[in-house]
């Protein structure tokens, strides 16, 4: 019974993390052709449908996992010891595979090549520093509203990334399984592979410092 409920939360975890990067991705390509190279038009016809999936992702998948869908919120819970370590990293792999799966179905969706690698730089102090705060911010909008009205959950992560895309240089990734899956799109979305490690490492930087914070405001009895 233990093996099967854990099968079920690791495979919302993978959809969830797929229609996640399916979102990313397709509503970049989408926002791109649309935009007639309005790069700001763009970005927010990326930005919008991102804010939006997440709300029904968590609202739908929360009760069944929890609905991390992002490898730095299953770390902050593990090291928070709401959730054994094992069960962190095997989220992971599910977010990981769900969101790289999520990335090919995007490309499958516009008829582009199946695999991609992307050429799109993104690297630099200022974009790290924003890879920081966007997780950092992330982690306490979460573990607050659980703190304080665990119902808002879902709408308060929605609308906090809508307004990082915006306030962080980075456009907020805010999350290795989707910076992951964004090296394997060359679209809109798209980051460079040798980019990526930077970009993680500034958000598992973002979660552990989230972490500690929210220690200090939201203590347990």
């Amino acid at each position: 019974m233990i093996h099967s409920r854990l099968v079920q939360r690791l495979g919302a975890e993978g959809l969830g993390t797929a229609f996640l990067l399916a979102t990313v991705i397709g509503s970049g390509i989408m926002a791109e052709r649309l935009a007639g190279g309005n790069q700001a038009l763009a970005l927010l016809c990326n930005t919008l449908p991102t804010g939006a999936i997440l709300v029904v992702l968590i609202t739908i998948f929360g009760p069944i996992s929890g609905a991390h869908l992002n490898p730095a919120v299953s770390l902050v819970f593990a090291l928070r010891k709401e959730m054994a370590w094992n069960e962190s990293a095997a989220y992971v792999v599910a977010q990981v595979g769900g969101g790289i799966l999520g990335a090919l179905l995007a490309h499958t969706m516009f008829e582009l090549p199946f695999f991609q690698i992307s050429g799109t730089a993104r690297t630099g102090l200022g974009q790290w520093i924003a890879e920081v705060v966007a997780v950092y911010g992330l982690i306490l909008t979460i573990l607050g509203c659980l703190a304080r009205n665990a119902a808002a959950v879902p709408m308060a992560v929605g609308l906090y990334i809508t307004a990082a895309y915006w306030f962080t240089a980075s456009t907020s990734f805010a999350n290795p399984a989707v910076t992951i899956a964004r090296s394997l799109s060359d679209t809109f979305a798209g980051i460079a592979p040798a980019d990526v490690p930077a970009f993680i490492a500034a958000q598992i930087i973002g979660a552990v410092l989230a972490h500690i914070t929210a220690r200090q405001f939201w203590a347990k009895p």
